[in-house]
């Protein structure tokens, strides 16, 4: 014999799976990627027009 309780919210049956799961290493960012990648076009660009200049 089951016995339903009337509750406000209907309850989750995912949540106890995903009480038990644990975290592991996620992906890294995609923008952070562009973000250094931007950084460093950025760094080589100012170094080429600094060769530039030296040479005039």
């Amino acid at each position: 014999m089951t016995f339903r309780l009337p509750t406000f919210k209907p309850r989750n049956p995912l949540v106890p799976a995903s009480l038990k799961r644990r975290a592991g290493a996620h992906r890294s960012s995609t923008a952070a990627g562009r973000q250094s990648a931007k950084r460093a076009l950025n760094s080589e660009l100012r170094q080429l027009d600094l060769r530039q200049h030296r040479s005039l």
